[in-house]
């Protein structure tokens, strides 16, 4: 993965000036950055289903795990600083699934609205096309959650499904919302070639 600098606003107009973001490969240094990126969307959205915020050791488990799973764990820095991360792991355990991911996108709260989540997004995209990935999958917490639903939408995820009430937090029910996307070839040939 090479790293990608590009200002905000080629990709997206918007009222206020646009930072000029680099996306890079994440490295174990930025998680203390992405915990408190993390901590704040536990604790104050819904975007994420977790109650309780991890730790950075934790966090820095959970990245180990996805780069040594051969996954795509991204940053955004704005002016040197993390404004955001963005990686993509396994939709599911079993090995039938092993061509498809799930994205997950967070932005400093501070940062929204500059498209920053949108910039992650094609760069994770690019990313998990590259290692050859053929569906990439994003589960979007929260029905009400207009912002990623449309971010999704824009990089060329279409809706395939709701499943209402699976979720309570901040003392209420939430649905998640299914969209998908193709990547490189998708199901157009075999993940692998048969072996002769």
């Amino acid at each position: 993965m090479h790293i990608v600098s590009t200002n905000i606003q080629d990709i997206e107009m918007h009222s206020q000036p646009k930072p000029t973001v680099a996306i890079r490969p994440c490295e174990e240094g930025d998680i203390a950055a992405i915990t408190e990126i993390y901590r704040h969307a536990v604790l104050h959205g819904t975007a994420s289903f977790e109650i309780e915020p991890p730790s950075v050791d934790t966090m820095i488990e959970r990245r180990r795990a996805l780069v040594a799973g051969g996954f795509p764990y991204l940053v955004a820095e704005v002016k040197g600083a993390v404004a955001g991360y963005a990686y993509a792991g396994a939709h599911r355990a079993r090995p039938a699934y092993g061509a498809t991911v799930e994205d997950s996108i967070y932005v400093d709260p501070e940062r929204k609205g500059l498209g920053i989540g949108k910039a992650l997004l094609l760069a994770l995209i690019e990313d998990a096309t590259a290692r050859g990935f053929r569906q990439m999958v994003a589960v979007v917490g929260d029905s009400d959650n207009a912002a990623s639903v449309g971010v999704h939408r824009a990089a060329g995820f279409e809706m395939t499904g709701t499943l209402k009430s699976v979720g309570w937090k901040h003392g209420r029910w939430l649905d998640i919302v299914l969209m998908q996307r193709p990547l490189g070839e998708a199901d157009t040939t075999p993940r692998f070639k048969p072996e002769i």
